[in-house]
């Protein structure tokens, strides 16, 4: 690693820290129904909706009604975004003339939006009209994201209650998150964008004449270019502050169009990690104890970082075949060195690589580099914190309840060993939380590896390869395990636009997103119901170093226990054949 790309993740990791503390205070008043100052004049608009939509804030729910309304949500915003994909060749603002999507593809992409994964087995410039793109795409990126964040609210309400039934109000913390932290920030970041020349533009695509003609594949005659325009910046600042990645162009936040400057390079990259790393400050402000979100932020920091250094070190040591034939890797003023393959020379290798790791451990799922041209250690990085369960920072609000999850696990092998009951922030652990627990881990692994082994066994699966052997293999299983844990990122080397991958990925996107979600508002539910228990000696604190370490310990274990095989048949056998 070179001193430049220290300095670069350092600077990252520092400025991102600095705004957890404000921004996650913030949330944690918008969710207490706190004062907000800067944004008074919304408290109208506010009402308004409430009033609209026949909410009163002040009803809350119990667990399976909670429930109940993020499944109904969740599936009413299905049928519209499938709907709208389907008759998008009638509707307005498709200057491009674009056609019907294909059912099979219209199914994955609303189910993909919906559950804030935002897998893409389409390119958006050749698939999607700006309708499709505005009323159905950026529309779920905001309505996604907030449910996380909603949901996680209802999970830390049940970790602090005392004897309660209930854990709030679905459609006041989806409305409150939408209204005062979505919608500003995104707003923000667009205009940042826009400043640097991300477009933003309902104007149809434009054509230019080449001052020297050429000839495509097929031998036809090429004498222009088709240059892609549309509202892409709205759909950006989206799609990154909610952790949804994918991106408006096919080459994605790669493409000049999406992120055409350093600025707009490190402003999109703070953004992916900006509200899950603020989120845990936000739990320890709701529970009355920083230092517990303090304890969680350390925890994914302690996964995220040697992940991270593996990546840019894997990546900058270049590719070890090319070595040994005699090829120059280092770098010198003269070259970036290192693996370039499949990278902006306007990035490099450190914000390629530290952008990857990002996306992947914050569920993001959106790139400025091809991971299919990555190392095999350089793509394993990325891929295994995918497969840890999306908790290392993880998605808005999904990441954080993934991970307090983890933390009931920890505190339960610790009662184990000490031979207690375990405790949580004073609620009693005991066999339904485990129950849920269990389901919350297994499930998302249990799809990754059954939807793996379905379609290596099967030709329509198979027939997507691009390429022989383990690095095919890992292309398989670097996809269901995106769908699964709901991140997006594809390694771009696997053809999924087919009827095979469409319905398997659908499904375990759909699996990956609401088996995880119903078992967390379970949860939520049954620790409301528990009485509060005060710290007694035995009590294992939750704050401390050393529970870090266990926690930390706990994620890595069960992550290399479910997936070690599974990645020795990928990536680690390609390293080795390397």
């Amino acid at each position: 690693m070179t001193t430049n790309g220290v300095l670069q993740a350092l600077s990252y990791l520092a400025v991102l820290l600095i705004l957890v503390k404000p921004l996650g205070s913030y949330m944690a008043r918008v969710y207490s129904g706190g004062n907000l100052p800067p944004f008074r004049f919304l408290a109208p608009f506010e009402r308004r909706l409430f009033r609209w939509c026949g909410v009163t804030p002040e009803n809350e729910m119990a667990w399976k009604e909670y429930a109940g309304a993020v499944l109904l949500f969740s599936a009413a915003g299905w049928l519209l975004l499938f709907l709208v994909q389907r008759v998008q060749g009638f509707l307005p603002l498709n200057p491009q003339r674009l056609s019907a999507v294909a059912p099979t593809l219209a199914f994955n992409t609303a189910v993909s939006f919906v559950t804030n994964t935002n897998w893409q087995a389409y390119a958006g410039e050749t698939a999607m009209s700006y309708l499709t793109q505005m009323l159905g795409l950026t529309a779920q990126n905001f309505l996604s994201a907030a449910s996380g964040m909603a949901v996680l609210a209802a999970f830390v309400r049940g970790l602090k209650r005392n004897v309660s039934g209930t854990i709030g109000n679905f459609w006041t913390d989806l409305i409150r998150t939408v209204l005062y932290i979505l919608l500003p920030l995104a707003v923000l970041l667009a205009v940042a964008l826009v400043s640097q020349g991300v477009v933003q533009s309902l104007d149809p695509a434009v054509r230019i004449p080449l001052l020297q003609g050429t000839r495509d594949s097929a031998g036809k005659a090429v004498t222009e270019q088709i240059i892609p325009m549309g509202p892409a910046a709205s759909q950006i600042a989206i799609k990154q502050i909610g952790t949804n990645g994918g991106g408006f162009f096919n080459a994605n936040s790669a493409h000049p169009f999406e992120n055409p400057t350093p600025i707009t390079n490190a402003l999109e990259m703070l953004a992916i990690l900006l509200l899950p790393a603020a989120l845990c400050y936000t739990f320890g402000r709701m529970v009355k104890d920083t230092r517990q979100g303090w304890a969680i932020l350390a925890a994914m920091l302690l996964v995220f970082i040697p992940m991270l250094i593996l990546c840019l070190w894997s990546e900058q040591a270049g590719n070890p075949v090319l070595s040994r034939l005699g090829v120059d890797q280092t770098a010198v003023a003269g070259q970036a060195g290192g693996n370039m393959e499949g990278k902006e020379v306007r990035f490099g290798i450190v914000n390629s690589a530290l952008w990857a790791a990002a996306t992947t451990a914050a569920s993001n799922g959106s790139v400025n580099a091809m991971h299919d041209s990555f190392t095999p250690l350089g793509g394993l990085a990325p891929l295994w914190l995918i497969q840890l369960g999306e908790v290392v920072f993880g998605g808005v609000g999904s990441g954080l309840y993934g991970m307090l999850v983890f933390a009931v696990i920890a505190v339960f092998v610790a009662g184990l060993m000490v031979g207690r009951t375990p405790e949580y922030l004073g609620k009693k652990i005991e066999a339904f939380e485990m129950k849920m627990a269990s389901l919350v881990i297994l499930v998302p692994a249990a799809t990754v590896l059954l939807g793996t082994a379905i379609a290596v066994v099967t030709k329509a699966g198979v027939d997507g390869i691009s390429n022989p052997g383990p690095h095919g293999f890992t292309e398989i299983l670097y996809a269901f395990s995106s769908a699964a844990n709901n991140n997006g990122s594809a390694f771009a080397g696997l053809n999924a636009s087919s009827v095979f991958y469409n319905l398997s990925l659908g499904i375990a996107m759909l699996v990956g997103r609401f088996w995880v979600m119903v078992p967390v508002l379970a949860m939520a539910g049954s620790l409301a119901k528990k009485k509060t228990v005060p710290p007694g000696p035995g009590t294992l604190p939750t704050h401390t170093p050393l529970f870090v370490i266990l926690l930390a310990g706990v994620v890595l274990l069960v992550g290399a226990l479910t997936f070690l095989p599974a990645l020795a048949l990928g990536p680690i056998v390609e390293f080795v054949s390397f």
